[in-house]
């Protein structure tokens, strides 16, 4: 499995492309980019590297992570995946929060509702839903064979803000000892900031070091 990462939009999102390697599938996960400009640079990667994206997957609805889910369904036609707490922000509704913070583009509709225990496959890469509520009603980590894509859960030194009207410290909380039993060897990819790895984490972040 291979992972390019892409820091994009207003909010430095890291959108990610995930490629299994064998067969050149892949899928596209939090596509936060706001411009044609920002897209064409990852479409040109795709496009090189002679790639067959297969899904959009959001890791919550937040539109830092979905604004871009149009400019991509446009130019590819594949489906949106999101968790079926979250797809209520999709669609019309994306289209209010997106012009509430001022972001220019907004989300078509879910194509796909996904549940905890689900599994995305792509080629020969498979990658496991797992349901991490705290930022949002609905967010969800990727679980992989040596790597976790944690959107706004999980961050280096730090966790997502859990002071949105659906936030909830509690389920935080619950999601973090959920992640913490993944070895320490897992590379965790999270929703914005630099990569990490469980272990380290484990050992500095002090919200899991507090769990």
């Amino acid at each position: 499995m291979k992972v390019q990462s892409f820091v994009v939009g207003a909010l430095f999102t890291n959108c990610y492309v995930i490629t299994c390697e064998e067969t050149r599938e892949a899928i596209i996960v939090d596509p936060g980019f706001d411009d044609e400009r920002e897209a064409g640079k990852i479409f040109k990667v795709i496009e090189e590297n002679s790639l067959k994206l297969k899904y959009i997957v959001n890791t919550h609805g937040h539109p830092d992570h979905t604004c871009g889910n149009g400019i991509v369904k446009e130019k590819f036609d594949v489906p949106i995946l999101i968790h079926e707490f979250d797809a209520y922000m999709l669609g019309e509704t994306s289209r209010g929060i997106a012009g509430f913070f001022s972001f220019k583009n907004f989300s078509p509709k879910a194509d796909v509702l996904l549940h905890d225990g689900d599994t995305i496959k792509f080629g020969k890469s498979v990658l496991k839903v797992m349901h991490t509520p705290g930022h949002s009603r609905g967010s969800i980590s990727l679980i992989g064979e040596k790597e976790v894509f944690s959107g706004d859960t999980l961050f280096m030194g730090s966790i997502g803000r859990v002071d949105f009207p659906e936030s909830s410290e509690k389920e935080m909380r619950q999601s973090l000892k959920k992640l913490a039993y993944l070895p320490d060897h897992f590379v965790v990819y999270p929703g914005h900031g630099p990569s990490t790895t469980m272990g380290e984490e484990k050992c500095s972040n002090p919200f899991l070091i507090e769990l």
